[in-house]
């Protein structure tokens, strides 16, 4: 199967995912959206697939969602999402495509990264969708949304990303690779 055949396929396969975990948190709705269900998806897929991928299924996937089902609702928890989530994607290929390893310490650090940037253009966005005014996105909602109440989604991040690349890499179903750099490095 040739690579792009591939990444489409598991894209799918990871937006069809972040449709679904949700519902498997919903009867908790406090601590499961505290556990950040749509995000493991939209990380292992810019992990597996690349950036373009990973930014792709991050910025459809809570509109998709908002769409087909009202939740998250649309103005401004989706939007701002779409964004927080295309940065996940995007930022967690892109390093993990830069490195030199395919490690886990390097599946950390390029996890790492990518939780600040979506966290930091999760605040832009909602600083732009809600104004800075009394009534608008301020400080201590942006440290409550991005940090306090997501340590529970954080450390599942933390915990289950990195195991199931070793999982996935021990089973032969690693990062999807482009032929031009396959054939660059033989």
């Amino acid at each position: 199967m040739k690579p792009v055949t591939k990444k489409i396929t598991f894209s799918a396969m990871l937006l069809a995912l972040g449709m679904i975990l949700p519902f498997l948190t919903m009867h908790i709705p406090r601590f499961g959206n505290m556990l950040l269900p749509m995000h493991i998806p939209v990380l292992l897929c810019g992990l597996i697939c690349g950036p373009v991928y990973g930014g792709t299924v991050g910025f459809i996937l809570p509109l998709l969602r908002s769409a087909v089902f009202g939740a998250p609702v649309m103005f401004p928890t989706a939007i701002a999402m779409s964004f927080e989530l295309m940065t996940y994607g995007a930022v967690i290929g892109l390093l993990y495509m830069r490195s030199k390893s395919r490690s886990i310490p390097k599946v950390y650090s390029c996890l790492i990264g990518a939780m600040l940037s979506g966290r930091i253009v999760w605040g832009i966005s909602q600083i732009m969708l809600l104004g800075l005014s009394e009534n608008g996105f301020t400080a201590e909602m942006f440290i409550a949304g991005a940090f306090l109440n997501a340590v529970p989604g954080i450390i599942l991040q933390l915990v289950l990303i990195p195991a199931v690349m070793a999982a996935l890499d021990k089973s032969g179903i690693t990062p999807v690779e482009d032929e031009s750099r396959e054939t660059a490095e033989c």
